[in-house]
């Protein structure tokens, strides 16, 4: 699925189900909460940390970063950004930039 249409599939399911997008403050924080799951998530399952006594281990990697890229979907909507351009961009910049900076990278090797 293109970006273009996950924008248009976002927007369609904030007007016919959410009623509206909440303010871009709501969703930057949202987007925070939502970073945070995602780390606690790799922290204890690939990471040194250990889950709680009374934590659940079914926690779902792939639905917390989908509720990344739905709030991320929802701010460049609420901000008219085409990600889909900014994506492109942005990947010829790090194309160009960091070709030989990685290939070059002893630590990586």
């Amino acid at each position: 699925m293109e970006i273009h249409s996950l924008q248009k599939l976002v927007h369609n399911w904030i007007i016919h189900h959410g009623i509206r997008y909440f303010d871009i403050l709501t969703n930057t924080i949202l987007l925070s909460e939502e970073v945070g799951e995602v780390s606690r998530i790799v922290a204890r399952n690939y990471g040194e940390q250990s889950n709680k006594k009374n934590c659940k281990n079914n926690e779902d990697l792939g639905e917390e970063l989908s509720d990344v890229l739905f709030v991320i979907i929802c701010l460049a909507n609420q901000t008219g950004i085409d990600l889909e351009k900014s994506f492109h961009r942005k990947l010829n910049k790090k194309k160009i930039r960091d070709h030989d900076r990685h290939h070059d990278n002893k630590k990586l090797k």
